[in-house]
């Protein structure tokens, strides 16, 4: 069977399908992914075939406008303010979606939500496709509202406010996608695809979030996509400094820009000569500096957390989808400092399971953060996430995952 993967974003938008890759390479399939091409050499590196999309979206990220819109954003509101900026990006997207999908001619997509081109492309090859999503909020619920609102709760507004985020795209980007449709496609103009999806699959554990009572046998909830490095070993640097004292703090915010770094690194280094702990910081994205120096803090770029964090005492991170499962099967506590997105929605998901709090980054102090840090040393907080953490690493989230795209390509998903 032919697998086409797309996917769009981050590297935590981009990790967790490597890891599905190749669960379904493993199983005999062929695989192709398509990501943006700043991923062509890790996607390569592990021997799947990579279709390069336009990386301007991600680039957006490290423009002043987009440092400006994340670090004012909450929610989806960051995404909103870039949107004149996408827009004019959208139709060489579309274009080289579909110009790698007629080249590998696929008997099943896989896609990721931001990946709105599939469905439509889907239609045009008469093929099955799978909604695939390292977070909950394309199938509607009354148990919680769309991650992607900055809401605990809705109440009877739940359900509606899923309906909502998955028609987002058609609102925003529809006249483009109905043009489109019809002039590089040959379908019929509309906003939304005439044809219905195969499943949804979820890429994180029941345990982070329990599946809703209301979700039918083609929703599957299959435990996270784990990319494990196995190969990595901590440079003799940093392997000395987690050799000389107790375990450290991990301080990270992946790929987030930031306004403000030196500042931000600055109350870092102070929380943690307060707090009596020792750090490792990595500066990844931009979001935290690397010219400042201090004996309790050993400064990295970045490193494989699944190698990395079962060596940390804690986490602070920004909230992303795949920090948070890495913290989690780690069975670390933790403190995220959310910037936009779906990563308030996880700083209130570890909250709830008791292995972790938020902290509000644009009003972060030292003494916030030296309390922060004193908080994740409680023997609940810490016995709670060590369970966690086990139960997270029993699963198998990749095999599962496979097993219900094999399904949905065969059309059994309806059978009992």
């Amino acid at each position: 069977m032919k697998v086409a993967i797309h996917t769009l974003g981050t590297r935590g938008d981009v990790q967790p399908y490597i890891a599905l890759a190749l669960g379904l390479i493993e199983r005999g399939h062929r695989v192709q992914l398509a990501a943006p091409d700043q991923f062509e050499s890790m996607v390569r590196t592990h021997g799947i075939a990579f279709a390069p999309l336009p990386g301007q979206f991600l680039a957006l990220l490290d423009t002043p406008e987009g440092k400006a819109a994340i670090a004012s954003g909450r929610g989806f509101g960051a995404g909103l303010k870039l949107l004149k900026h996408v827009r004019p990006m959208m139709r060489a997207l579309l274009d080289a979606e579909w110009k790698a999908a007629q080249a590998f001619t696929p008997d099943i997509f896989v896609y990721h939500p931001k990946a709105i081109a599939v469905p439509h492309m889907a239609e045009a090859l008469q093929r099955p496709f799978v909604l695939a999503s390292p977070l909950p909020g394309f199938t509607p619920t009354s148990a919680f509202p769309s991650p992607m609102l900055p809401f605990k709760d809705l109440g009877w507004l739940n359900r509606i406010s899923h309906i909502a985020a998955i028609r987002g795209a058609d609102l925003l980007f529809g006249k483009i996608l109905s043009a489109w449709r019809s002039e590089q496609l040959g379908l019929t103009q509309r906003r939304t695809p005439a044809v219905a999806s195969s499943g949804t699959l979820y890429a994180y554990s029941s345990h982070a979030v329990p599946v809703p009572p209301d979700w039918c046998r083609d929703v599957l909830v299959s435990g996270y996509w784990f990319l494990d490095s196995k190969s990595w070993r901590p440079p003799d640097d940093l392997e000395a400094f987690l050799a000389e004292g107790q375990p450290p703090i991990y301080v990270g915010f992946g790929s987030m820009p930031g306004l403000d770094p030196d500042r931000m690194t600055a109350t870092v280094f102070e929380a943690l000569a307060r707090a009596g702990k020792r750090g490792v910081l990595a500066f990844g994205g931009g979001a935290l500096s690397a010219e400042q120096r201090a004996r309790h803090v050993h400064i990295i770029r970045d490193a494989p957390h699944d190698r990395l964090f079962p060596h940390m005492h804690a986490i602070i991170h920004h909230g992303g989808a795949g920090t948070t499962a890495a913290s989690l099967r780690a069975g670390k506590p933790m403190v995220i400092c959310p910037f936009f997105g779906d990563q308030p929605f996880w700083a209130r998901r570890v909250q709830e399971l008791g292995v972790g709090f938020p902290l509000n980054r644009r009003a972060l102090s030292v003494e916030r953060l030296t309390a922060a840090i004193a908080a994740m040393d409680d023997p609940l907080m810490r016995h709670q996430a060590d369970a966690l953490g086990s139960m997270i690493r029993e699963e198998d989230g990749v095999a599962t995952a496979v097993r219900f795209i094999e399904a949905a390509a065969n059309n059994r998903l309806a059978e009992p």
